[in-house]
C-alpha cells in the first residue's frame, strides 16, 4: 500500500494523559480551595465588584525552577504587604509564540536546546506551578497550546491570550472553555478590535476538537467564558497607555456593548521593550486610576530577580542566574519599589 500521508513526520511519540500527570503531582484539596478563591477575586477585579488593581507581576518566561521558585517567595512576601490595595497573581509563562525562529518555552523545550522533551517540560510546568501555589500566590499563564491547559488548568488563576493568537479561532475557542478570567492583548500592529472581537466570541459557546482527562481525542463544547478583559499592550505605533488610549478603548468596548474592563502591560511596546520604562508606564496607570478612570483594573509587570536579558546558546550552563532568557525585565530590587510606590499612592487622590 502506498504511504501519502505524515510524510513530513520524523516520529510519533506517546504522551503521558492529563489525569496520569495530575495523578503524579497532585493538587490538594486545600489548594485547589485555594486557586478557586483566587480566582473568584480576581474574577470579583476584572468586574468591577473589587476595587483592587490587579498585579500581573513576574518574568518574561520561566526557564529556570530554582530562580522560578526564589522570584514567587520573594513576591509572596511583598504581595502580603500590599494586598489590600493591589492583589499580584505570579506571572509563570511556559509557552513563547514566535515570529519567526527562538526558544519556545519550558514546555516545549525545557533544557532549552532544540531537543523538545515535551514530556519532561510538561512535567516541569506542574512541579513549578505547585511550589508557586503553596507560597499562596496565584499564578497567570499565556495559553498557547490548546493541549497544554488539560495538564495544568487546575492550577492556574488567570490565563492571557496573546498578541500574535488573537485572532485565531482556535485560541478564542479554547478561552470560551478556560475555567478562569482570561485577558485579551491587542495585537501587534496596535489593533483593538481583534481583542474586542475575541472577548465576545470567547463569551459565546464553542464546540472544538481536543483532548480529555484521559487523553481522549474529544469534542469539547463549551458553555462560554464572560470573564474576558482587554490587554493594552502597545503596538507598532507605539505605547497605548496614555488617558486618552485607554478612553478610547473603553468606549470601544461600551459600543459592542462590554463593560470596559482594561489592564495595562507596563511592558512590550508600552515601554519599547526598555527596562527602565516599566516604571513610566505603572506611574500612568496609577495616576488614571486614581483620577478616576475606573475601566482600569490592573497592570502587568515584566519583572525578574535580576535586570536585563540574555540570549539562549548551546552553553546552557553558562546562563546567568535570574536573568530572562526572552524579553528584557526589570530587577527585584526595581520591581520591590515601584510596586510599593503604586500601593502608596493609590490612596491618594493625587497624581505622583
Amino acid at each position: 500500500m502506498k504511504h501519502i500521508n505524515n510524510v513530513r513526520i520524523q516520529e510519533i511519540q506517546s504522551l503521558i494523559s492529563p489525569c496520569e500527570l495530575k495523578k503524579k503531582h497532585p493538587a490538594s484539596d486545600s489548594l485547589l480551595d485555594q486557586v478557586e478563591r483566587q480566582r473568584k477575586t480576581i474574577s470579583d477585579i476584572v468586574s468591577g465588584k473589587d476595587p483592587r488593581l490587579l498585579g500581573v507581576v513576574g518574568p518574561c518566561s520561566i526557564h529556570d525552577k530554582k530562580a522560578a521558585i526564589e522570584y514567587a517567595q520573594k513576591l509572596s512576601e511583598l504581595s502580603s504587604r500590599i494586598q489590600d490595595r493591589i492583589f499580584i497573581v505570579m506571572r509563570t509563562y511556559f509557552e513563547k509564540p514566535r515570529t519567526v525562529l527562538g526558544w519556545r518555552g519550558l514546555i516545549l523545550d525545557p533544557y532549552l536546546d532544540g531537543t523538545y522533551h515535551i514530556a519532561d517540560g510538561l512535567e516541569f510546568a506542574r512541579e513549578i506551578l505547585l511550589d508557586i501555589s503553596e507560597t499562596g500566590l496565584p499564578v497567570g499563564c499565556e495559553m498557547l497550546d490548546p493541549i497544554v491547559p488539560q495538564y495544568i488548568d487546575d492550577l492556574v488563576a488567570w490565563a492571557a491570550i496573546g498578541a500574535r493568537t488573537i485572532e485565531s479561532q482556535t485560541h478564542r475557542n479554547l478561552a470560551s472553555g478556560l475555567s478562569v478570567p482570561v485577558g485579551f492583548k491587542n495585537s501587534t500592529s496596535g489593533n483593538l478590535f481583534n481583542a474586542i472581537n475575541a472577548i465576545k466570541s470567547a463569551a459565546n459557546p464553542a464546540s472544538f476538537i481536543g483532548i480529555d482527562e484521559h487523553g481522549n481525542s474529544s469534542i469539547l463544547r463549551t458553555t462560554g467564558n464572560d470573564e474576558g478583559h482587554l490587554i493594552l499592550r502597545g503596538g507598532a505605533a507605539g505605547p497605548n497607555y496614555y488617558e486618552e488610549d485607554v478612553e478610547q478603548a473603553a468606549l470601544l468596548m461600551e459600543k459592542e456593548s462590554l463593560i470596559p474592563s482594561i489592564i495595562v502591560d507596563c511592558s512590550h511596546e508600552n515601554s519599547g521593550k526598555k527596562t527602565n520604562r516599566q516604571a513610566r508606564v505603572l506611574r500612568s496607570v496609577i495616576d488614571q486610576r486614581v483620577s478616576g478612570i475606573e475601566a482600569i483594573k490592573g497592570f502587568m509587570l515584566e519583572s525578574n530577580l535580576f535586570e536585563g536579558s540574555q540570549t539562549v546558546s548551546d552553553e546552557t550552563d553558562k546562563l546567568v542566574y535570574g536573568v530572562s532568557v526572552t524579553d528584557p525585565c526589570i530587577g527585584w530590587v526595581e520591581t520591590e519599589r515601584i510596586l510599593v510606590k503604586a500601593y502608596d499612592n493609590l490612596n491618594q487622590k493625587e497624581v505622583w
